[in-house]
């Protein structure tokens, strides 16, 4: 055996994964997929039958949850899917700057300040209307495979 003393560098975060592999026969509607590197919420599944050569196929239509696009994939339903880890997180919004980054207020108490306001119009508008007119508003964040976007408004008074 050698003497050295060996260093590791390690540069991956506490060992979760971005995905999970999952059999395509047991994704269901509402369920996530990635595809095409996207994480998405599966809107349809139909599955062909065996055919006379190979496996019965599940065909996935899906909603790319950031962007909203959808995108399609055919993959055999023996066969191992992405499934992406997907956490909602409730903040209190504190600010919104200029530029269009949030500052919201985390359970620790601490901030975060990295978000971008949503690009949905519709959340856009109401999220500065109910903070021009001083309520109290709480955000929910939707984070997959290293991208977070707002996704979510609750009014929970005034100041």
């Amino acid at each position: 055996m050698s003497d050295e003393e060996h260093q590791f560098e390690s540069k991956a975060d506490a060992g979760a994964s971005k995905t999970f592999p999952q059999q395509a026969g047991t994704i269901r509607k509402n369920g996530y997929i990635v595809i095409k590197n996207r994480a998405c919420k599966v809107v349809e599944v139909s599955t062909s039958k065996t055919g006379k050569h190979g496996h019965a196929k599940c065909h996935f239509v899906a909603i790319d949850i950031f962007n909203g696009k959808k995108l399609e994939d055919i993959v055999p339903s023996s066969h191992n899917c992405d499934v992406p880890h997907v956490n909602r997180t409730d903040y209190q919004l504190i600010d919104i700057s200029e530029d269009g980054f949030v500052s919201l207020l985390t359970e620790s108490g601490g901030t975060k300040d990295d978000l971008k306001l949503p690009t949905d119009d519709t959340l856009l508008t109401q999220i500065k209307d109910g903070f021009a007119e001083g309520k109290d508003l709480v955000v929910t964040v939707m984070s997959a495979m290293g991208e977070e976007q707002i996704c979510a408004l609750k009014d929970i008074g005034p100041k």
